[in-house]
């Protein structure tokens, strides 16, 4: 058998294809029932095809959530104000309010205790991302003294995204603007005055 001289690539609109694809399957069947077979049949494509660009499910599922997010959250947002940067990242393509990827997140919540290599690939390079620009998002409100010196950013960070998905998945709320507002209004922000009490 001879072996390519190229590696097909998958790319453009033929990408966004699979990763829609991926994304719909998901979410209509959960990630235990989905498999590259059925990707590959709605898209028309080999499974080869499939397997030459990505190493497996787990791959294909990270990339199609990251497709999904939007570039609003590959580059810091800064409005100049926690609150303006909390909402703008929250409400924006790919945030808290968009209902494709939190379906996808609620989908793959099952199986992150059951497959190592989800779990990693979801952390490493979903919610590792999202976290360090949170995290410089409350860096720089430190910096502005609206945060306290000494106060745990990262505990700070989680607030938001932990209260909404808690309202998304244990309560079966549609997450809007109004209700991430109320969450930076009325909690997020009195926890970040609440580190300047002593300074």
């Amino acid at each position: 058998m001879t072996a390519p001289t190229t590696r097909p690539r998958v790319e453009g609109e033929r990408e966004a294809e699979i990763f829609d694809a991926t994304a719909r399957l998901l979410v209509e069947h959960g990630y235990d029932r989905l498999t590259l077979d059925a990707i590959a049949t709605a898209v028309k494509a080999s499974k080869a095809t499939l397997y030459r660009r990505w190493s497996g499910k787990a791959d294909l599922v990270i990339d199609s959530l990251e497709h999904l997010k939007g570039p609003e959250h590959r580059e810091p947002v800064d409005t100049g104000s926690l609150r303006g940067d909390l909402l703008a990242v929250a409400c924006s393509e790919g945030g808290l309010t968009d209902e494709m990827p939190v379906g996808i997140i609620g989908a793959l919540i099952p199986a992150l205790h059951r497959d190592p290599d989800l779990t990693r690939a979801f952390q490493e390079r979903f919610i590792g991302p999202k976290l360090a620009l949170a995290a410089a998002a409350f860096d720089r409100a430190r910096q502005r003294g609206e945060v306290g010196a000494d106060a745990d950013l990262a505990f700070l960070a989680r607030i938001l995204p932990s209260m909404a998905t808690h309202e998304m998945f244990v309560f079966g709320t549609c997450v809007t603007r109004e209700h991430v507002t109320r969450i930076v209004d009325e909690v997020v922000l009195p926890a970040c005055r609440a580190t300047l009490a002593d300074h």
